[in-house]
């Protein structure tokens, strides 16, 4: 697109509107150029819907492959929540009974040793899950794309045959 120049005066800059004629004059007139003896060229408005629709269908799956990722990782979240806190009162019950501070103490060490590294593998699961969903998603909207390319191409060149 071209510069706008613009004129300077002492209330505020205008645009220079001679220049955005011209552009839009160049526009329409290369636009123009597609329609002969006021004809629209060969348009395949079927070939344009079917199209689209494929596209559509690609993201609904693409959505529906994120979706169940995003639904197993909730669903283990909800597992893991259960599971740490039947933890917690088993730890409870641990914690409150006899024996000496220093004992306490060790118990309470490894146990949270014991949860940090249930939370790291907690973490990388999900992270695996997500990723996986998410490339998944990304591989259907690919193939996509390439297919709309092949699909121009081949209409392009119907076109052109004729």
């Amino acid at each position: 697109m071209a510069k706008t120049q613009t004129v300077e005066t002492e209330f505020a800059t205008v645009p220079d509107f001679t220049q955005m004629q011209a552009e839009f004059s160049k526009w329409a007139g290369d636009f123009s150029k597609y329609f002969v003896n006021g004809k629209m060229p060969n348009f395949d408005l079927d070939s344009v819907f079917a199209l689209q629709r494929k596209n559509v269908e690609a993201f609904t799956a693409a959505n529906q492959v994120a979706f169940d990722g995003v639904k197993a990782v909730a669903q283990r979240q909800a597992e893991l929540a259960r599971k740490a806190f039947e933890e917690f009162g088993k730890v409870a019950k641990e914690m409150t009974a006899a024996g000496t501070p220093e004992d306490k103490f060790a118990k309470q060490a490894d146990l949270a040793k014991a949860a940090f590294e249930d939370a790291l593998v907690n973490i990388r699961e999900t992270v695996d899950t997500l990723q996986k969903s998410q490339s998944e998603a990304v591989d259907v909207l690919s193939k996509r794309v390439v297919a709309n390319i092949d699909e121009i191409k081949s209409a392009v060149a119907k076109v052109v045959k004729k």
